[in-house]
């Protein structure tokens, strides 16, 4: 799929500036489903220990909700970017946002049921449609401006992602943790039982009830502006040609890259609330912890934005290597100290992790042209790291304690400084 003008832009003299103004609206679309996909994202941070109490989890077992997330990547990825050549950007990410919605929905009988499976089938729709939405918005964002400056401008769309990953955790703390009881289950009749979780996952239904509202009306939004972009199909081919871009060293060890860094990130941010909740960490309880995911999220945003200016004037590759560094330095403070240092190197690791998603990503995909949308699709299916990384650590945490878990993303980090500087020159063609 390739992308033209604007609509209106191939007009004779006098319409520059109207396709200035169409490219920026679009702009304004993409980093809406950044926010949107970013923040419903980050949620599951706040639901997994909701959860792990209602239905007494082990660390492995609740980590299963960010497995039926994440796998989503790993199966959705590649028909979504088939999608995207078969009938365009904007026509997909609609598709993309009214899967999320019925994912939404599908807490209603997941919260009816009581039972534990039930939620991550819902987790899992919800995760395909995001799975849709990002391969249609990586990319987009990428071609909507000067190559030179791709890196720059995702890495400012992936700011929006993290505002809505600072956000929502935040209210969610509070609409979800905030009501979390405390009721020894074990007293309880099965029927008991069943009732007393249908009754305390009703928090949880409310919040994505109004979650697949906003949802609708986004789709809605952008399908009335879906002719603002002009494309040009891409010939029919097999969605599993993409694995061929496996063959470029390069883009097989981003893709690799890709896996990890999502992986990492989302094992630390699972991990954050019940980690401060350790007497030797901070010492607090459920709501006031996961009041502070949010901090580290909003590093990662703070950092996105400082980082499109960086990106501009420093090499992304060399960004990258440093910002792998600091994370697996920081992960190795923490698991080593003890009270407030060891609870703040560990949020501090959302500001290093701003700028490698789409730095990971640009490298990579440096070259494809029109190939951008299979190499965005087998990017996205890396990110099944989500669903394998958070359990490995997840049986590390059960086996050696939460802090010797933390090795696990440190490994990830340093693969990463390694990628970044492999990929520190640009890529030469030809």
């Amino acid at each position: 799929m390739q992308i033209g003008q604007p609509a209106g832009t191939a007009q004779p003299s006098g319409t520059a500036t109207h396709a200035n103004t169409q490219v920026a609206s679009l702009r304004v679309f993409v980093f809406a489903l950044f926010f949107t996909f970013g923040g419903i994202t980050s949620l599951n941070d706040v639901i997994i220990p909701k959860l792990k109490d209602l239905f007494t989890l082990s660390y492995a077992q609740a980590m299963l909700v960010q497995s039926a997330f994440f796998a989503a990547y790993f199966i959705v990825s590649l028909p979504a970017a088939a999608i995207v050549q078969r009938i365009g950007y904007m026509r997909t990410a609609v598709v993309g946002l009214l899967t999320m919605t019925a994912g939404c929905l599908l807490f209603i009988p997941a919260s009816s049921s009581g039972m534990f499976i039930t939620f991550l089938l819902a987790l899992f729709v919800l995760a395909a449609g995001i799975t849709i939405v990002q391969v249609v918005a990586n990319p987009l964002i990428s071609m909507l401006g000067a190559p030179a400056t791709a890196s720059s401008r995702l890495t400012f769309a992936q700011a929006f992602n993290s505002l809505g990953t600072t956000v929502f955790p935040y209210v969610g703390a509070i609409l979800i943790l905030g009501s979390l009881a405390h009721v020894d289950q074990t007293t309880l009749s099965a029927d008991a039982l069943a009732a007393y979780r249908a009754a305390e996952s009703q928090v949880v239904v409310h919040t994505y009830l109004g979650l697949a509202v906003a949802l609708a009306v986004v789709a809605l939004l952008v399908w009335t502006n879906r002719k603002k972009l002009v494309e040009h199909p891409h010939p029919d081919t097999s969605m599993w040609s993409a694995f061929d871009l496996l063959k470029q060293p390069r883009f097989a060890f981003g893709a690799l890259c890709i896996f990890l860094y999502v992986g990492a990130e989302v094992a630390v941010g699972s991990l954050i609330v019940n980690y401060l909740m350790q007497h030797d960490v901070l010492g607090l309880g459920a709501e006031a912890a996961g009041k502070h995911v949010p901090l580290y999220w909003g590093g990662a945003m703070v950092g996105r934005f400082l980082g499109a200016y960086v990106l501009r004037i420093c090499s992304p590759g060399k960004v990258l290597a440093g910002a792998g560094a600091i994370a697996a330095l920081l992960l190795l403070v923490s698991a080593t100290t003890q009270g407030a240092t060891s609870g703040w190197a560990l949020l501090a690791i959302g500001l290093v992790n701003s700028i490698m998603f789409p730095t990971i990503f640009t490298l990579a995909s440096e070259g494809l042209g029109e190939r951008a949308a299979e190499g965005s699709g087998l990017i996205c299916v890396a990110i099944v790291g989500g669903a394998i990384v958070p359990l490995i650590t997840g049986y590390a945490a059960d086996a050696f304690g939460l802090r010797l878990s933390l090795a696990v993303p440190a490994l990830c980090y340093l693969l990463i400084l390694a990628f970044g500087w492999y990929a520190r020159r640009p890529l030469q063609h030809g």
